[in-house]
């Protein structure tokens, strides 16, 4: 297998007529991503006391459940 054959990739420098790409701020989807999080926010604080009451209820489920399975 000669050099020329290697699939693995360059071996030295790229040249290319296309100019380098320093990338800019993304304004547009900064404000699209703060206002989802706002949007879920505001969306799972009212939520949140069933969420913690139903994770609570599972807890101690799962606490009876291992009781009753060591007598």
């Amino acid at each position: 297998m000669s050099e020329s054959d290697d699939p693995s990739g360059l071996t030295g420098t790229l040249r290319t007529v296309t100019p380098e790409y320093f990338g800019r701020p993304d304004a547009e989807m900064d404000v699209f991503g703060w206002s989802m999080f706002l949007g879920l926010v505001i969306l799972l604080v009212p939520l949140l006391p069933f969420i913690v009451i139903v994770w609570l209820i599972s807890k101690l489920a799962e606490r009876g459940h291992r009781r009753a399975q060591n007598r």
